[in-house]
């Protein structure tokens, strides 16, 4: 009994030492969360204006044409992939690569951003194109837009046909879902607004053309920018999360230990009065 009596202690202080560090992990990643999620929702601003003026152009001139609007007979897709660098979140990154495994072909091309998959798509045969990993966390926009500039330049020279990103969209803190997004061919809505008197007529110079040229490539980086914002404070969500429920776990077999620990005790105690009754009986 007092063996059992000592494990059940040192199980009770090893459960109360993690249900600390989860607990701990769960407030870092709250705090993440909110940080990532007001700069997430700060980005999208730039994205609607910047969208809505390509779409203002193409609209003004339906005749406008564009190389990254034009598709290609290729039947190579090349993908970003977005994941993350450490585990501890849930199925984040389980759900990422179940995505991939279902959408995507293995040996077209794919960029990974995150170093926890990269490891496991390397095992199931994915070809990716960089050779190191790349890291999420310390991403700088620099080399995002070095990582779209190899696919989009895949894409003008006729070796891929689609550029897309595969990501995790943040639909609020509870729930998140990979999706896949298409940067190219740029699909680009023209609508048709009705005009009236105070309606003014946007000059375009030099012409829409060469604006749309140069607009198109900053919007796709942008898009996969903030697809990458979106991964980012989705795997805060649900590591969050998944150290709550941790957190939760513990405390219940915390509590259950404890009863355990109390009711052998009480037993330890019986006995040992039985045996002192017993004793004084027998002299």
């Amino acid at each position: 009994m007092t063996q059992s009596r000592q494990a059940l202690r040192t199980r009770i202080k090893s459960v109360n030492s993690t249900r600390k560090i989860t607990r701990a992990m769960e407030m870092i990643a709250n705090a993440k969360l909110f940080k990532q999620r007001t700069k997430m929702e700060a980005n999208r601003d730039y994205a609607t204006r910047l969208q809505e003026t390509v779409n203002e152009i193409v609209s003004s001139n339906p005749d406008a044409e564009s190389i990254y609007m034009k598709k290609n007979d290729a039947e190579t897709v090349f993908t970003i992939v977005f994941g993350s660098d450490l585990g501890l979140c849930g199925g984040y990154n389980a759900n990422v690569l179940k995505e991939a495994e279902q959408n995507l072909k293995k040996e077209d091309p794919c960029i990974l951003i995150g170093t926890s998959l990269y490891h496991e798509m390397t095992e199931k045969g994915f070809h990716l194109v960089n050779e190191t990993p790349i890291s999420s966390d310390k991403l700088d926009f620099s080399i995002l837009r070095e990582c779209v500039a190899q696919a989009v330049d895949a894409y003008l020279d006729g070796k891929a046909g689609k550029v897309q990103v595969l990501y995790t969209r943040f639909v609020n803190t509870m729930t998140f879902m990979p999706a896949i997004d298409q940067l190219l061919p740029c699909d680009v809505k023209a609508e048709v607004k009705k005009q009236d008197d105070s309606h003014v007529e946007t000059l375009f110079e030099p012409d829409a053309e060469t604006i749309l040229n140069q607009l198109i490539p900053m919007m796709i980086t942008d898009v996969a920018y903030s697809n990458w914002m979106e991964s980012t404070t989705a795997e805060q969500g649900s590591r969050r999360m998944a150290m709550k429920t941790a957190t939760d776990n513990a405390n219940d077999l915390a509590d259950e230990l404890q009863l355990a620990y109390n009711k052998a005790r009480q037993a330890a105690i019986t006995q040992e009065i039985t045996e002192i009754v017993g004793g004084s009986s027998a002299v």
